[in-house]
């Protein structure tokens, strides 16, 4: 058999890679503490679980859902970012149901791109961003997160040929692996930027909720420019739109695999410029219906109901996280501490400053605690390390014990 030579691109994957790794821990006896996916343990609310329940016994349930069947869900994420941001969105053209956020940032490259253009992607970044644009017959320039500019890309550094190419940039703040926050202003420069080069701007936006501060204070800049219910928001993760409320050139990707702890459901939506959530929903149209209609009810459920369980999470990570960088600053390992997601992205120590994949493989093999090495990320994401905070804090503690031993052994 012959096969398509994008798929040449998709071989390598960092989450793959690293099962196949835990895959032969396990089976040589390791106990696997799994830190190495950022898929939350956490449980989906009471009230979710039972709309979603509830829909079983509901025939009208049980048939395809199509796009005018999602209007309560869309209506209800409208609502959902008014409150949260103070901007106005039109359920009926500015939003669209997505089989989770990754559908959205995958499938969007096909209605953007021709064969050859360019899309300017954070390196490192999530690899589903990679993912979409080689599926388009794109060309990727990876514009490098550096930590001495607060993992942030210096858009100036993109080269005029690339820009004359290129048609769109992807951001995702905070960030997924490095962790890092982008303020309102980076946002504004962004748009500005796409603007002028006339390019799609889109923000993936899975940690909108998980940020470890206080509540905007009401004298904040972002509070008294929009809505009151902004102040419920912290300033540390704005929106896209905030920084483009015409919806100019902006499309943001959301979930509620994070938030709601609702991962497994695969719910998220798109919200933004309604040419591009029309290009979106031609691309879904050839792909896929919708989700079955029950978890959308559970989805509203989430989103309308009470947000007690979206405190708890946050909570939650942040004593996950003070209890993680707390235990490796105790062993000597110096990392930052994270303002938000629920990831720690640790430099690796002078040996392995070179080999992440080394580094997490050894790792795992010798003492079962599954890491993701930063390599897998891009290139700039070698010598880094990124440790997902999906377990207890004693569970974490036990990690960094068997991490200290391993670091010692080596």
């Amino acid at each position: 058999m012959q096969f398509a030579n994008r798929l040449e691109f998709l071989q390598a994957n960092v989450f793959a890679d690293m099962d196949r790794a835990k895959a032969h821990a396990a089976m040589a006896g390791q106990n696997l503490i799994d830190l190495s996916l950022g898929s939350s343990d956490l449980l989906a609310a009471p009230h979710v679980v039972e709309a979603i329940a509830q829909s079983l016994h509901d025939p009208s349930t049980h048939g395809y859902l199509l796009f005018h069947g999602t209007q309560a869900f869309r209506q209800a994420a409208a609502n959902w970012y008014t409150q949260k941001f103070g901007i106005a969105i039109d359920p009926e053209t500015e939003v669209l149901p997505l089989i989770g956020s990754q559908e959205g940032t995958a499938h969007l490259p096909l209605a953007i791109l021709n064969p050859g253009d360019f899309a300017l992607l954070l390196d490192p970044g999530y690899p589903s961003h990679a993912g979409g644009v080689y599926l388009a017959n794109g060309q990727i320039y990876p514009m490098p997160l550096r930590e001495e500019n607060n993992f942030l890309p210096i858009l100036e550094e993109i080269p005029a040929p690339v820009l004359a190419q290129s048609r769109m940039m992807v951001l995702s703040y905070p960030h997924n692996p490095t962790a890092a926050i982008a303020p309102i202003s980076f946002f504004q420069q962004a748009v500005a930027f796409c603007q002028k080069h006339n390019l799609v701007l889109v923000h993936d936006f899975p940690y909108v909720d998980l940020v470890f501060e206080e509540e905007t204070k009401e004298d904040s800049p972002l509070a008294t420019r929009h809505s009151p219910l902004l102040r419920r928001h912290s300033p540390l993760a704005p929106s896209i739109l905030q920084a483009d409320p015409d919806k100019s050139v902006s499309i943001e990707f959301f979930t509620l695999s994070t938030s709601y702890n609702m991962g497994g459901f695969r719910v998220g939506y798109a919200i933004g410029n309604a040419k591009l959530i029309r290009a979106l929903r031609q691309v879904k149209a050839a792909v896929d219906f919708n989700q079955y209609r029950g978890i959308l009810n559970g989805a509203i459920a989430a989103l309308t109901g009470s947000q007690a369980s979206v405190k708890t999470t946050v909570d939650t990570f942040r004593l996950r996280r003070d209890a993680f960088v707390n235990a490796l600053h105790r062993i000597g390992w110096q990392v930052p501490t994270p303002k938000a997601t629920m990831y720690v992205w640790a430099k690796l120590p002078p040996a392995w400053a070179e080999d992440s994949i080394k580094f997490c493989t050894q790792l795992v093999e010798t003492t079962g605690v599954a890491a993701s090495p930063g390599a897998g990320f891009g290139k700039f994401g070698e010598g880094y390390v990124r440790f997902a905070l999906v377990h207890n804090p004693d569970i974490l503690e036990i990690s960094v014990e068997r991490i200290s031993q391993f670091l010692h052994s080596a």
